[in-house]
């Protein structure tokens, strides 16, 4: 029995450092594979004040490497090393949401030069020297995804704000039509609201209109927002459940591992602490619809926004309450260390 339980803690143990490894060992290779003039772009100081702007509309002055100016080798490369800090489906997920430009681009009837709606307007920055005994840490930014991750001893310790947006939220007309991406963000959401029962709603619904943009938007630090909602106490043991199906949704955007050490720092902040709220339209989605909720607790805070464009446009982001861009104490071992 105890040789079975050395092996389960050393294989997790394995699998931790693995991790880690992949991480560090994947930002190398993709710095490797630029030339000196890509590497001036895409590397900066992990102090430098730029690794706290945060933003996922369509900008031309970021700071990075823009995946256009990737060869095809490059390019997998990055999506390498996002694939050791987000989920095999969230990466799935935002390469779709990529792809939306295209299908924006037809709608908005721009033309062929213009390029606000571009595939490949999304920029890699990495901010550090990615090591086993660095800290370090590197975002992925563009139109609908923006996620910023940083690594200290070869472990990923943070990985927000982390964004991803829809637009169109559900694809019209054309090849894509039907296609939504965020289509389980949406539909747990409204899961979870049309259990409650009157008494509960009037808690969880904090306005009957929705806001035009998230509330926290691209702020660099954010707090706890007000009115809460219904907590997880308020609810019955079914709806607990679809409850942490909704978190666990955001949450397992990261690899297992950091989802999971995501997951235990809610349990510590406390379940009790855990609320929901929603804004707008409650009685399901569709155009014209416009609703909103958040998800907020100690540790983290969750917004999901479906209001402009008819109601046809999703933003959603998950923050950190603590860990946001790899928190001050992370900045403050760097500058220690330095």
């Amino acid at each position: 029995m105890k040789k079975t339980i050395l092996v389960i803690v050393c294989s997790w143990v394995l699998a931790i450092a693995g991790q880690a490894q992949d991480m560090a060992g994947a930002a190398a290779k993709f710095i490797n594979m630029l030339d000196t003039a890509q590497k001036l772009k895409a590397v900066y100081p992990f102090d430098i004040d730029d690794r706290y702007n945060f933003n996922y509309v369509p900008l031309d002055n970021r700071k990075g490497i823009e995946m256009n100016a990737l060869t095809d080798a490059q390019k997998a490369a990055a999506f390498d090393l996002l694939k050791t800090c987000l989920g095999a489906e969230t990466v799935v997920k935002a390469k779709s949401i990529m792809m939306l430009d295209a299908v924006l681009k037809i709608l908005e009837n721009r033309k062929p030069d213009d390029h606000t709606r571009d595939t490949g307007k999304y920029f890699v920055t990495i901010f550090g020297i990615p090591a086993p005994k660095t800290i370090w840490g590197w975002k992925l930014e563009g139109h609908h995804v923006a996620f910023n991750f940083y690594a200290d001893k070869n472990v990923l310790v943070a990985g927000t704000p982390g964004f991803l947006g829809a637009n169109p939220a559900v694809v019209q007309d054309g090849p894509q039509k039907g296609e939504q991406v965020l289509k389980n963000e949406t539909e747990m959401g409204f899961a979870l609201l049309h259990s409650l029962q009157p008494d509960q709603l009037k808690v969880a619904l904090i306005d009957t209109a929705a806001p035009g943009e998230m509330i926290t938007s691209n702020k660099r630090a954010i707090m706890a927002l007000t009115p809460p909602g219904i907590g997880y106490g308020q609810l019955t043991p079914s709806q607990q459940q679809l409850f942490l199906q909704l978190v666990r949704l955001y949450i397992n955007r990261y690899t297992r591992l950091f989802a999971d050490k995501m997951l235990k720092e809610i349990e510590a902040g406390g379940l009790s602490n855990l609320y929901f709220a929603w804004a707008g339209v409650t009685d399901g989605p569709g155009l014209g619809h416009p609703h909103y909720y958040r998800i907020q607790g100690p540790t983290m805070l969750v917004e999901y926004d479906n209001t402009q464009t008819n109601a046809n446009h999703v933003h959603t982001v998950v923050r950190d309450l603590k860990h946001d861009f790899g928190g001050d104490l992370l900045l403050e071992h760097y500058r220690k260390a330095h």
